[in-house]
């Protein structure tokens, strides 16, 4: 079979291009990775004010993090596989096709309950958290798929220049949207996610290596394994799982914006806009000016450095001293971000990369989901800002355990040799 910077290359290249855009393929995928972070970040925001504004209780905003992790938990060995042993596309068209049933769905609720319901949003929020379980680890292995070796790193950056445009611009939108009404917020992310249906469904399918083996438990379980024998892997992922789960605040935003800071909807959406613009600026730089040495070091310092802002973020009463602290730890975690998908992605077999990506694809959501649930629960007890700066202080240990705990990759210093040693 040929190989895929083969089929992907220009003929006239002498070799392939190292600029994801090059290639027709991951064009489309970028405008679907973009349209679809779009319209999830509209309705996270709205779903959040909506359940906050309902309840006045922060453990409900908790749950809706938990009702959208749990889907991938339980259905980790499922998603996986389908990944590996059926087209990717297909399985991405699917489930944003869900995703846009979804949007439609919050918007009659939203109107029909009278804001004073909180179960059917959960209903739909369990079925969200279905789809983005399959969209997860299918659109993870996909991109390795649309570009050659060599364009990886540049296009995990463009990938993640995506999801920070999203998050800068989605939520002020959705905050200033679901200001007008819930209505025209969900009929927005509606149609954004119809514009990522139509533009992967332009795209022509890729070169694939489907999984040959037969199904069976340890087929089921190869992602796992393979993250377990392969320490600078289990590393990598794990520290974000920990790093972000103790460190997260984007479920008490609301509280923030409504209690501590007294602002309104269009504070809340510049509180959850505020990481993307810090992030977005610095994957553009890394696009650019990619990490070509120390990237060990890189990582934990840029981990601890999510955690003291986090830390500074959960002791301010001062939004205009908290938007550019939650902009410094987006910048950090965009690095972070870069270091680790370019390890994993370049380490990863194709044949069972949609299994690794779906155990990845937990673990994200652990360090999100779970990590908003972590922050509800603390901040019920003790407080939003004391929940925030106690999870600051405890990334901040992890990115010091973890350096000891995984000194290969304290001791990774290019992630070029990622691609010679993979």
């Amino acid at each position: 079979m040929a190989s895929v910077a083969a089929m992907i290359s220009s003929p006239a290249s002498a070799e392939p291009s190292a600029r994801a855009f090059s290639y027709p393929g991951y064009r489309y995928f970028w405008v679907t990775t973009l349209c679809a972070s779009f319209a999830a970040q509209i309705m996270s925001v709205s779903v959040g004010w909506q359940v906050y504004d309902i309840t006045r209780n922060p453990l409900f905003l908790g749950l809706v993090g938990l009702a959208q992790f749990l889907p991938a938990l339980l259905l980790v060995l499922v998603t996986g596989l389908a990944a590996d042993k059926l087209p990717r596309r297909r399985i991405m068209q699917a489930s944003l096709a869900i995703e846009v049933l979804c949007a439609i769905a919050l918007l009659f609720f939203a109107s029909a309950n009278g804001h004073h319901e909180v179960w059917p949003i959960f209903v739909v929020l369990v079925t969200l958290g279905v789809a983005r379980a399959f969209i997860g680890p299918a659109g993870a292995s996909l991109a390795p798929n649309l570009v050659p070796p060599v364009a990886l790193a540049n296009a995990v950056s463009m990938n993640a220049t995506a999801w920070q445009l999203a998050g800068i611009v989605g939520p002020v939108a959705g905050g200033l949207l679901y200001g007008i009404s819930a209505w025209v917020a969900y009929g927005t992310a509606g149609l954004l996610a119809v514009a990522a249906l139509l533009s992967i469904s332009r795209l022509t399918a890729p070169v694939q290596r489907p999984s040959e083996q037969e199904t069976s438990v340890k087929t089921l379980l190869a992602g796992f394994q393979y993250i377990w024998t392969e320490k600078v892997v289990l590393g990598a992922i794990s520290l974000d799982l920990f790093a972000v789960l103790m460190g997260g605040a984007v479920a008490l935003m609301p509280v923030f914006a409504r209690d501590i800071l007294d602002t309104g909807p269009w504070g809340l959406g510049l509180l959850r806009a505020a990481p993307g613009i810090g992030a977005i600026g610095t994957a553009l730089l890394l696009a650019r000016f990619p990490v070509r040495d120390n990237a060990g070091i890189t990582l934990f310092v840029f981990v601890a450095g999510f955690g003291l802002f986090t830390l500074l973020f959960g002791l301010s009463t001062s939004i205009w001293f908290s938007v550019p602290l939650l902009a410094l730890i987006g910048a950090c975690d965009m690095v972070s971000v870069s270091i680790r998908e370019t390890i994993m992605q370049l380490w990863t077999p194709d044949s069972v990369r949609g299994r690794v990506n779906a155990v990845n694809s937990v673990f994200i959501g652990a360090s999100n989901e779970l990590g908003e649930f972590r922050a509800g629960m603390m901040a019920a007890f003790i407080g939003a800002q004391a929940a925030v700066a106690l999870g600051g202080a405890a990334t901040i240990a992890v990115a010091g355990i973890w350096s000891q705990v995984f000194p290969g990759i304290r001791k990774q210093r290019s992630l070029d040799r990622a691609m010679v040693e993979g």
